[in-house]
């Protein structure tokens, strides 16, 4: 039995589910929108602010790396050679979104103690890590 379809599919919908969340922000939409940005341990003021542009930007850029997906596990009958550079950096993306900055996001973290630091531990990390891996596959 081929993976490479299934774990297509998988991947895609992540993806997609990710990218409608970001999409839901976009139109101002506040569930989960508090837990998703790392904050100040001190203060617990959020890191960063992201405007409508860059929520936008990451919404249609999942949606991309969706595609790319179905693409690498031979669903959309697109195939190109810069696939495969596109598959491995993105999952290079994921990789390093996996192994953190070393204090806010990641494995390597330091700062846990946030709503943002258990979540990421338990889903997000894990998640950019098992995309990572699940890309790597189908970009081989």
């Amino acid at each position: 039995m081929e993976l490479k379809p299934i774990f297509s599919v998988i991947t895609f919908l992540v993806f997609i589910v990710l990218s409608i969340i970001h999409i839901y922000w976009f139109f101002g939409g506040k569930w989960a929108a508090s837990s998703a940005i790392p904050k100040l341990e001190s203060s617990g003021a959020p890191l960063f602010s992201p405007g409508l542009t860059a929520t936008a930007i990451v919404a249609l850029g999942l949606l991309f790396f969706g595609l790319i997906s179905l693409c690498l596990g031979g669903i959309i009958g697109f195939d190109h050679e810069w696939l495969t550079y596109a598959g491995m950096s993105v999952a290079t993306i994921f990789g390093l979104r996996a192994i953190g900055d070393f204090k806010y996001v990641g494995f390597f973290k330091r700062v846990r103690n946030t709503d943002f630091g258990r979540l990421d531990t338990r889903f997000y990390s894990p998640l950019c890590l098992l995309l990572s891996v699940m890309l790597i596959y189908l970009s081989l």
